[in-house]
């Protein structure tokens, strides 16, 4: 049976552990000498993917283990040098997969393109042009610059306008158009990039104004991913504290990096310490999450923490991310 409970499993050698999730998982050859190998990357693959390429810098990949999401068993793969992380967000899964497992949810995936407008002769009437051509600019898009996204059920849906700035401001003044793109399973750069270079002559155009960039925004507010735990006092009983002592504990040092920013950095930090490991072994782009989630974090004006922990009518410890 598959699961992602796998107890003892760092008292295992590195050959051992690796047997035991082919017998779970059933792996074939293949795959049993990837996870066995030192690294897939040849110096030669290495050179055609960076400029001045001189070597291949390498992490370890560990399993996080106990993972219930949904009701579904998972291992999480997760590359980072720094100690006990791994350990911690097993150990963590565990206490949640106990109290019934991680419920997650996530919205549509739209994902924004941007197209900056300077020096327009009238601001209102610029606005005015793009909101009353928008039909045609959405229909354009589909039928000429995303054609294969709209037949997986993707592709533009909706365009904004956002005035920034002031002419006798220190930056100027500069109108924003914000292009929202369903991608579907898609990251989407490459696809929102095509659309809003094809769009910038149209706005060009409409605006009379001149376009500068033209590129996505990797702020995913419109995509957001949800994460969701409930857990009893008494799984959260040790031998020094009562269940109802540790969650009193975590409330306050939420409440802690709520308040300070000093303090919810290094919250902050912490829970970067999972994401970022997953991403780089997923082989995805941790920059872009680490400026879109520290950026969603200040949405408010004000840098907070990415959490929220805080007790239900029952007293039970709730987490959401």
């Amino acid at each position: 049976m598959k699961t992602s409970r796998l107890p003892g499993f760092y008292q295992l050698s590195i050959t051992e552990r690796i047997q035991k999730l082919a017998e779970i998982y059933e792996l074939n050859v293949e795959e049993v000498e990837a996870l066995s190998s030192s690294g897939a990357l040849s110096l030669a693959q290495a050179d055609k993917m960076i400029e001045n390429a001189v070597g291949i810098f390498s992490l370890p990949m560990g399993i996080g283990a106990n993972f219930l999401i949904n009701q579904k068993e998972y291992l999480v793969p997760m590359a980072i040098e720094e100690p006990s992380v791994v350990a911690a967000a097993s150990f963590g899964a565990k206490l949640v997969r106990d109290s019934g497992g991680f419920t997650t949810s996530s919205t549509e995936p739209v994902m924004i393109g941007q197209i900056q407008v300077v020096n327009c002769p009238d601001w209102q009437a610029a606005e005015a042009a793009i909101l009353k051509d928008k039909p045609r600019l959405i229909d354009l898009s589909n039928q000429r610059f995303v054609p294969n996204l709209v037949q997986r059920g993707g592709g533009v849906r909706d365009i904004e306008i956002n005035h920034l700035g002031e002419a006798d401001g220190p930056y100027g003044r500069m109108l924003v158009v914000h292009v929202l793109v369903d991608t579907c399973d898609a990251m989407g750069a490459n696809l929102i990039n095509t659309t809003v270079e094809g769009l910038a002559p149209e706005i060009e155009a409409l605006t009379k104004g001149k376009v500068y960039l033209r590129i996505l925004s990797n702020l995913a507010d419109r995509r957001l991913a949800r994460a969701r735990c409930v857990i009893p006092a008494n799984v959260l009983s040790t031998r020094d504290y009562a269940g109802e002592e540790v969650i009193e504990g975590i409330v306050q040092a939420q409440n802690f990096a709520i308040l300070d920013p000093y303090r919810a950095v290094t919250h902050n930090k912490g829970v970067m310490n999972g994401v970022d490991a997953v991403v780089m072994a997923t082989g995805n782009d941790w920059r872009s999450v680490e400026a879109a989630a520290h950026a969603y974090a200040a949405r408010s004006g004000r840098y907070r923490a990415m959490t929220e922990w805080y007790r239900d009518e029952t007293g039970n410890l709730v987490g959401e991310l």
